[in-house]
């Protein structure tokens, strides 16, 4: 599998994952040390080849993934779940420790979500799946956000998460049904 887009990722190890299970070319942020000068480098590829933002599933792959989001708009983004990420002790957590597989799903899923149709969905959709301000929200939205792999989004964020990955009304339904039918009654 031949990625076309720059991938950005937190180091070197990330980079040697990669690099196993794909082609591509990475930018790395040096972890939570990303600068000026390594968010030009990442705003020249976006405009050149467009970026495919993939840091760890953890607080600070998601600062860096919010970094570069405010500072390089329009990059794309591929998001493991943590159990795909964990090292073998359960002590780690790092695309690093991911498995080819997982890897290589994850930047599978970039292509197959832009190929949806603009987001329909409304704060009021949200409500009524309980995805927001009711009982067992968090694992409900942890189970949405896992199913459709778009990482994870606390309340404010979902919405914005969904329709930046262009998933529509109709695509939150189906995911809701099949998480219902694994775990709840929705």
């Amino acid at each position: 599998m031949q990625i076309k887009e720059v991938i950005v990722v937190e180091g070197k190890d990330d980079t040697a994952k990669i690099k196993q299970a794909v082609e591509a070319d990475t930018i790395e942020t040096n972890g939570s040390a990303i600068n000026k000068q390594i968010l030009t480098q990442i705003k020249h590829a976006q405009e050149l080849r467009g970026v495919i933002v993939f840091t760890d599933p953890d607080y600070p792959g998601q600062r860096i993934r919010s970094i570069v989001d405010q500072h390089v708009p329009g990059c794309k983004h591929a998001f493991l779940k943590k159990s795909d990420a964990r090292d073998k002790l359960n002590r780690g957590i790092g695309i690093e420790h991911a498995s080819k597989e997982a890897i290589q799903l994850a930047l599978k899923s970039v292509y197959e979500l832009r190929k949806a149709h603009v987001s329909d969905i409304t704060k009021e959709d949200l409500m009524r799946y309980g995805l927001v301000g009711g009982a067992h929200a968090k694992e409900k939205r942890e189970a949405l956000t896992s199913y459709l792999k778009i990482g994870y989004a606390n309340g404010k964020q979902l919405l914005k998460r969904l329709t930046m990955f262009h998933i529509t009304k109709v695509q939150l339904e189906q995911a809701m049904k099949q998480i219902q039918k694994e775990k709840w009654d929705v």
